[in-house]
């Protein structure tokens, strides 16, 4: 099988939030949920967890199991690999400088990362920052290539090292897509490495001060080698032949890095999503960067910085969804983020298509968004 990992929000649930219609129903807003998830269970997910938030009132969900060995039930406040919703974590540190004078997104990369970029006709002298963070550099996805997928997906060595710029050099190898917007990994790897240029910090470190500390996000980590989970988290699972579970929740993450290492809860994400979304980050000019965006495809749907905007019956929603080895998630919040729906399941076999549980899983969140 094809394998296509990490998109932005995978193109059945794009289809879901663009299209869903979202007629009167006597459900509240988790019960809508609630089903979902267990549909969700009913698709092949161990288990799946979700919030829905309206103002300051919060109403948890949660389905299945989050350990398939001790059958221990899913829990909504448990830990899960948030994957591609770091990339928002990235790019409002990067913002974060810019506001402080110590770069600006139309510098070039090469300008921080010279020689970095600069093969099969990906020159780092004609991408810029904003472009990286935007997705239009047109840097192929080191992610789809499969001497990274196959070492990734097959799982004997999760303690590989995949330095930056290996993964950088795995992207470059290929040629460059061209103008438009091309969701790739390999952005918000060198994204990572310009946080680390400007700042001589680890981006790790940089993410941990200006937002996890900030916000107070207690269940929320960003590991930079070991590929364990500690304390009270989701197991994660990679489905084979259809049939055998197979427990991946110690898993590589120097694989994606500033792409998608972070370890987070359905409180802590929308803690953050509701920060960012508020300008509570970012001065007024950076958060008008943030949210200015690029066409992704022809449905209306689009993409500002490390976050997504979608086109749906109840009006725009901003969202994102993060799926690595294991685990799977979807987030959607209104602009000035009162309103949210978060659903995380751990189950991921970083399928080429979305599969039915995604699917099933976009049209709950919608559903309940737009009834809240």
């Amino acid at each position: 099988m094809r394998r296509k990992a990490f998109g932005a929000v995978a193109a059945a649930v794009v289809a879901a939030l663009t299209g869903l219609a979202s007629p009167a129903s006597a459900e509240t807003p988790a019960e809508i949920l609630q089903a979902g998830a267990q549909g969700g269970v009913s698709a092949g997910y161990p288990g799946v967890i979700g919030l829905v938030r309206n103002g300051e009132t919060a109403h948890y969900i949660h389905a299945g199991y989050g350990n398939l060995t001790t059958k221990t039930p899913a829990d909504p406040k448990a830990q899960f690999r948030i994957g591609s919703d770091t990339k928002a974590f990235t790019a409002a540190v990067l913002l974060q400088l810019e506001a402080e004078g110590k770069l600006s997104l139309d510098d070039p990369l090469a300008r921080w990362l010279p020689g970095s970029v600069n093969a099969n006709g990906n020159d780092g002298t004609k991408i810029t920052v904003r472009q990286v963070l935007h997705q239009t550099s047109g840097l192929p996805d080191y992610a789809g290539d499969l001497r990274f997928l196959g070492p990734y997906v097959a799982n004997t060595n999760p303690r590989q090292a995949w330095p930056s710029q290996t993964l950088v050099d795995i992207a470059t190898s290929h040629p460059s897509l061209g103008a438009g917007f091309h969701y790739s990994n390999t952005n918000y790897v060198l994204a990572g490495m310009v946080i680390k240029a400007v700042t001589g910090n680890e981006p790790a470190a940089e993410i941990q001060r200006r937002i996890i500390e900030p916000l107070g996000l207690r269940g929320t980590s960003f590991p930079t080698a070991d590929p364990g989970l500690t304390g009270n988290y989701l197991n994660g699972y990679y489905i084979s032949f259809g049939a055998f579970y197979n427990d991946v929740t110690v898993s590589n993450v120097q694989a994606f890095g500033t792409a998608g290492a972070i370890v987070s809860t359905e409180d802590d994400l929308a803690t953050f999503e509701r920060a960012l979304l508020s300008g509570k980050l970012l001065p007024p000019q950076q958060q008008t960067e943030l949210k200015t965006t690029v066409p992704t495809d022809n449905a209306g749907n689009q993409y500002g910085l490390g976050i997504g905007l979608s086109p749906t019956s109840c009006g725009l929603v901003w969202n994102h969804s993060g799926g690595v080895l294991g685990y799977y998630n979807l987030w959607l919040t209104s602009d000035d983020g009162s309103k949210q729906v978060l659903i995380a399941a751990n189950e991921n076999h970083l399928a080429g298509a979305a599969t039915r549980g995604q699917t099933t899983l976009g049209n709950a969140a919608l559903k309940a968004y737009c009834a809240s």
